[in-house]
């Protein structure tokens, strides 16, 4: 995991999914990407709810969420 421990739970080909990496990506967070296929719980768990971002304090945000959420969400386990 990353420094930060921030994952983001998705699957390929998810454009929301994309949205959520790009968001990321454009506050400079790092993350690990977590491929929910690779976990039948996982499926079943963020199945319907991805893309969802977890913090390092196991607190996570579903989709939908915009920038200043996700800041917010981010900012909350500082």
């Amino acid at each position: 995991m990353p420094e930060s421990g921030v994952q983001l739970f998705h699957t390929e080909g998810c454009h929301l999914c994309e949205q959520a990496e790009g968001l990321l990506q454009s506050i400079q967070v790092a993350y690990e990407a977590t491929e929910i296929c690779a976990q039948p719980e996982w499926v079943e768990r963020y199945g319907i709810r991805i893309p969802v971002i977890r913090r390092p304090d196991g607190q996570e945000l579903g989709w939908p969420f915009d920038l200043s959420q996700l800041k917010a969400f981010l900012e909350e386990a500082v």
